[in-house]
């Protein structure tokens, strides 16, 4: 099961997103699609890059000086079953800096959805206005001491490029939002995924993050979606495991910055 589930997400997760936002590109230098527009540039590739030794690490130093050359950080996203099996040390030596692993989890809509469970004065809103998108980018500022602001923009301009393909939602208490999740629907795949799920310090552990799972498994199931896919936390991992998700592989960025 979980070979056919990583085979799927290999086949149908990785590539060229259906509708690019404005103003970003997607360019493919040999095996390699590299992305700029964004916060920061990302360099993303099939399971096998079909390049090794002195041939990787020139595709490594393209990137990088590529991006250099823009004033640009970037992150390569590396997974733990992608071949060769020494890239991320390849990465290493050329000044990338690995950050937190997280586990790429996969769930079957149909088993997953459920009407959510809120606290008692918490609610759940759909949000696509300006003033919604910076008072997330607040929450997320507070919940990970570091400034966040460029997250309003990228969900602004992916909401502009395709309305019908992004679902942001906000849990209010007292007219404050305490966190934040985003449903990304990949059209033409089976597939769509979950993104965000920050809270608060004082709301956790009250089951906000476990009915933002549920509210979008829930539109996910309205729109035919088969799975949902999650790169997850340590701290969302055992959440979504009791959801029903699966582990399929790891997943570690690789960031270089100028």
């Amino acid at each position: 099961m979980i070979t056919d589930l990583l085979h799927a997400y290999d086949q149908q997760m990785r590539g060229v997103p259906p509708k690019p936002a404005a103003g970003v590109t997607h360019e493919w230098d040999g095996p390699v699609l590299r992305v700029v527009g964004e916060h920061r540039g990302l360099v993303t590739g099939p399971r096998d890059l079909g390049v090794e030794g002195a041939a990787l690490d020139a595709l490594i130093a393209r990137q990088r000086d590529f991006f250099a050359a823009r004033g640009e950080s970037v992150e390569w996203k590396t997974r733990a079953h992608d071949h060769p099996g020494d890239i991320a040390r390849r990465l290493l030596k050329a000044g990338f800096t690995a950050e937190e692993t997280e586990t790429v989890m996969i769930g079957l809509v149909a088993d997953v959805v459920a009407e959510p469970v809120l606290p008692a004065g918490v609610t759940l809103r759909e949000v696509d206005a300006p003033e919604d998108l910076r008072r997330i980018a607040a929450m997320e500022s507070q919940v990970w001491d570091a400034d966040m602001g460029w997250l309003a923009d990228d969900l602004a301009v992916r909401l502009a490029a395709a309305p019908d393909d992004l679902t942001v939602l906000v849990a209010e208490a007292d007219g404050r939002v305490v966190s934040a999740a985003w449903l990304a629907y990949r059209p033409g795949t089976e597939f769509a995924s979950l993104w965000g799920g920050s809270t608060l310090a004082a709301w956790r552990g009250r089951g906000i993050y476990r009915a933002l799972v549920a509210e979008r498994a829930r539109r996910a199931f309205a729109r035919g979606v088969r799975w949902l896919h999650v790169d997850a936390s340590d701290d969302s991992r055992p959440i979504l495991a009791r959801l029903g998700f699966q582990a399929v592989t790891t997943t570690t960025p690789y960031v270089w910055t100028p």
